[in-house]
């Protein structure tokens, strides 16, 4: 039965979404188009959630078709060299999701016989799966009810109810608020629906209130300005930190490290370098001739960070005797899997001088 937009409550929401979504659903590698009768493959589902958790689709594209070409099932992905994971990861950023997919992956079987839990509450109990990713897996992968809430519900969400109360303490009446309009059957459709319509409807600027399937049961639009929601507190400046970084050459190879596991980058590979402060302090890894070549500045969730950028080139290799450095090929440098941090900071180091330069 359809429902009259004219008299339509915010609670009517569901059927109107899922009719739009049966009609304009996007169409992405890990997900089930509706009226697919063929399962969900539940490691496709929580694959995609963890690469998407700050990431645009866009961007998570060509990842998700690496890893699922690489690694193509959860046992796969346990099996996985953990340095080649977080390699592979490179340029997704946020890299304590690949820590924990790869933790994750090694719990679904070792404890679960490599299949996942089919309910939220044994989702949440896997590594780095919190509230949302946990609702995400069970009702897109499971077809449980669960009331799947990311920023772009919570800006559907805000607007339909005209949510005044601001973020971030307005979330549990946010998520209370989607919980009564959650339907019991298609909870996953419902879910994606929701995404959908944030992603390409109601976006953060310039709603498309006019192609918008709630338009009439939508409160904020009745007000006359959705932008407003939801509704965020003032922002915070950044603290700025400073940090170096050193690229030491020598026979056509740089020396890298491994980043500590935990922490910001952790696990990955990096240059030498000391922790980001106020200050600049940190000893270079050898003595050498080291000239600045350049700054790279990089912007973190909390913090902005500027790089200084010492260059140094030997006559031969010293010898290594941690096994957190490597010597790795500079023609090969873009296969190294670094962060973007660092991936800047190399491109500086690539343009350096490789013959020895006079004292």
């Amino acid at each position: 039965m359809s429902v009259d937009m004219r008299v339509a409550s915010p609670k009517d929401a569901a059927p109107l979404l899922l009719a739009w979504y049966d009609a304009h659903a996007r169409t992405l590698p890990w997900r089930t188009p509706p009226g697919d009768t063929t399962p969900p493959d539940p490691y496709r589902v929580w694959l995609s959630e963890i690469m998407l958790q700050q990431t645009t689709v866009a961007a998570v594209g060509p990842y998700f078709a690496k890893f699922v070409a690489r690694w193509p099932t959860v046992a796969a992905l346990a099996a996985a060299d953990e340095a080649e994971l977080m390699a592979a990861w490179a340029g997704l950023g946020y890299y304590a999701r690949a820590r924990n997919l790869i933790a994750c992956a090694r719990a679904v079987v070792d404890e679960h016989g490599g299949r996942f839990p089919d309910t939220e509450a044994g989702l949440r109990s896997l590594p780095g799966l919190g509230a949302y990713t946990a609702a995400a897996v069970a009702a897109i992968a499971f077809g449980r009810r669960a009331v799947v809430v990311d920023a772009n519900v919570e800006r559907v969400t805000t607007r339909l109810f005209a949510l005044a109360e601001p973020l971030p303490a307005a979330r549990p009446r946010i998520r209370a608020l989607a919980d009564t309009i959650t339907p019991d059957a298609r909870a996953g459709d419902f879910a994606q629906a929701m995404m959908d319509l944030g992603s390409s409807i109601c976006t953060t600027r310039k709603p498309r209130c006019l192609l918008c399937p709630l338009a009439g049961p939508c409160e904020a639009r009745a007000e006359g300005d959705p932008e407003i929601y939801p509704v965020k507190p003032a922002k915070k400046a950044k603290p700025h930190r400073r940090g170096i970084a050193y690229w030491l050459q020598a026979d056509g190879a740089v020396l890298l490290v491994r980043r500590p596991d935990k922490g910001l980058l952790g696990g990955m590979r990096a240059l030498p370098g000391g922790d980001w402060g106020e200050l600049l302090e940190a000893a270079p890894p050898v003595d050498a001739q080291w000239r600045a070549i350049g700054t790279v500045e990089h912007v973190f969730t909390h913090f902005s960070l500027s790089l200084d950028i010492l260059a140094a080139t030997l006559p031969v290799r010293p010898a290594i005797d941690v096994s957190d450095r490597l010597w790795w090929p500079i023609a090969e440098i873009e296969q190294a899997g670094l962060p973007k941090l660092y991936a800047r900071a190399a491109a500086l180091g690539c343009a350096f001088p490789r013959e020895v330069l006079p004292v």
